[in-house]
């Protein structure tokens, strides 16, 4: 049986996303040089930089959880440190194609998710540890928007929009997308889903921080940690054996 439409339309729009980021990041370097100069690093350049670092931290916690060997745990780890969203759109690409799905009614989201084969169920001190991490670099992002913003004045100026910073914004927001596709897939109703990536689009990490401090938050002691990533129905529906680390 061939791959469902939703999984092939997954495939190709991840793999668009990572080519057009590759292709952005060759263009920009072609026309304006390195990205490791010291005058490209703005104010405001860094407050990106740092918000979308906090975003890579997210994604590269669900990529160690993901992952079955701490060796490609870190390869992928650092690929999404070094290439930003292209990074993460080959990861996805890649889980995507490792994919069978038998039953028409299965959701590619899921199985893209949950770890294959053992569900992991994280000891309750990780999960606060997740907390507790997530609500720093929340609170620490705010911090970084708030000097910027008092010492260096508002970032809708026009001569911020360097062709750095473009693809800078660009690697970001790729990456964005990825984790409002996991909050869409997440909220069970659309005006929630919206308000949430609403957020996202607007605060950058410092609501990505906010809405896995919150998701976590709703987790009881006897829930595995994957029931974070998939909503309710989905979540009714799972069997998976658990594993605990």
């Amino acid at each position: 049986m061939g791959a469902s439409p939703s999984l092939v339309m997954y495939r190709i729009l991840f793999a668009a996303l990572g080519c057009f980021m590759v292709a952005t990041l060759i263009y920009t370097t072609i026309t304006d040089g390195s990205p490791f100069r010291p005058e490209l690093l703005t104010p405001w350049m860094t407050a990106t930089l740092i918000d979308f670092y906090v975003n890579v931290v997210a994604l590269s916690v669900w990529v160690a959880y993901k992952e079955t060997s701490w060796v490609s745990s870190v390869i992928w780890i650092v690929l999404l440190v070094c290439l930003g969203s292209a990074a993460t759109c080959a990861y996805i690409v890649t889980k995507l194609f490792e994919i069978s799905i038998q039953d028409p009614d299965q959701d590619p989201i899921n199985l893209l998710l949950v770890r294959s084969g053992q569900a992991v169920n994280v000891k309750r001190s990780y999960v606060n540890y997740g907390k507790h991490i997530f609500t720093i670099l929340g609170a620490f992002m705010v911090a970084v928007v708030t000097y910027t913003v008092v010492t260096d004045g508002s970032p809708f100026r026009k001569e911020l929009l360097t062709p750095w910073m473009a693809a800078t914004l660009i690697d970001f927001y790729i990456n964005v997308f990825a984790i409002s596709l996991w909050v869409a897939h997440k909220e069970t109703t659309w005006i929630s889903a919206c308000i949430w990536i609403i957020f996202l689009i607007c605060l950058g990490s410092i609501t990505t921080c906010t809405y896995i401090v919150v998701q976590l938050s709703r987790l009881s002691s006897q829930d595995p940690v994957y029931h974070v990533l998939l909503n309710s129905s989905s979540r009714m529906g799972a069997s998976a054996p658990t594993k605990k680390i």
